[in-house]
């Protein structure tokens, strides 16, 4: 069985339209066919096609991998000059580095050579600025540092030279940089808290589990929140990670009971409906560099961005 989860870009549309675009290389009449005998489910349920589509909304295939994939077709890689990608505001950039805000929608770095991610904007940026030539590719490539799950938005940093690159690499892996980012969960948290726990990752799902206690392929983890604003329903957080681990954010709030509006993996499903999200409440929203960074230009320096509009933010209270 093959199962994805249908994104910002395949939601509010027919099924049975997302699913031939999906299996390009289908003969007509085989989406319907696959449907009629319950080989295509719609979130583990049979479908018609006619349903329309929701951010987050899961589909199976219960095919094999040769007839699955043979359906899919082929693709080729893009050209990174005929990309088009959404505005990208850069909040600071010199020769060395770039640091700039990720839309939510895109990946970070691309999965398959027919994926488009930021990373492919790095670098059009980089050699449309004169910051690297097309000679320099064969000894270095700018590429990002931090990474963001494709539908988190937020700050993210990418080295435009070799030295760029290191610096910032060290300073992540060493958490060097203190990482906030802003979270509308569901339910009301009052107080500040703190999370320590133990996570653990199920590759074949993509999806993480969080336990109190350390168990077999645990990896630690440690979070803290403070609420900005508390609404009847829901509570905008600040969320400092202490650990960058997949999915942490995310999961250590729904465990705790307060899951991330929109998330469609960990989220609760009548809370997205209600507020008709098409996205994850979840932003990188700040970074603070430490003061004896060795890229002297951003020693000290700190960066950091408002909430998304298009967040649920009424009036405290609401």
């Amino acid at each position: 069985m093959i199962e994805i989860t249908l994104g910002s870009n395949q939601s509010n549309q027919r099924l049975d339209k997302v699913l031939q675009r999906h299996l390009r290389e289908a003969p007509p009449g085989f989406v319907y066919k696959m449907l009629r005998k319950k080989n295509i489910t719609l979130n583990g349920e049979k479908a018609l096609g006619n349903e329309q589509t929701v951010f987050g909304d899961t589909v199976q295939f219960f095919l094999s991998e040769e007839t699955y994939l043979k359906m899919r077709g082929k693709e080729k890689p893009h050209n990174i000059e005929d990309i088009s990608f959404p505005e990208i505001p850069v909040l600071y950039e010199d020769n060395d580095v770039c640091i700039f805000l990720k839309p939510a929608g895109i990946l970070s770095q691309k999965a398959t050579q027919y994926d488009v991610s930021v990373n492919e904007w790095v670098v059009l940026r980089a050699r449309r600025n004169g910051i690297i030539s097309d000679s320099d590719f064969e000894s270095f490539r700018p590429s990002v540092v931090n990474r963001l799950d494709r539908n988190t938005s937020g700050i993210m940093c990418a080295g435009l030279s070799l030295r760029g690159l290191q610096v910032l690499s060290e300073l992540f892996r060493e958490h060097r940089i203190r990482k906030f980012y802003y979270a509308l969960a569901a339910g009301r948290i009052e107080k500040p808290r703190e999370f320590s726990s133990w996570l653990v990752k199920d590759r074949r799902t993509n999806k993480v589990r969080i336990y109190a206690d350390n168990v077999h392929g645990a990896e630690r983890i440690h979070t803290a929140v403070k609420p900005l604003r508390v609404y009847s329903d829901r509570t905008l957080l600040l969320v400092e990670i202490f650990t960058g681990k997949s999915h942490q954010i995310r999961a250590q709030l729904a465990s705790s009971g307060h899951p991330i509006l929109g998330d469609p993996k960990y989220g609760d499903p009548e809370m997205n409906r209600k507020y008709h999200l098409g996205m994850q409440c979840l932003m990188a929203c700040r970074l603070e560099f430490p003061g004896d960074c060795a890229l002297s230009d951003l020693a000290g320096k700190v960066f950091e961005t408002e909430a998304p509009k298009e967040w649920p933010l009424g009036t405290a209270g609401d």
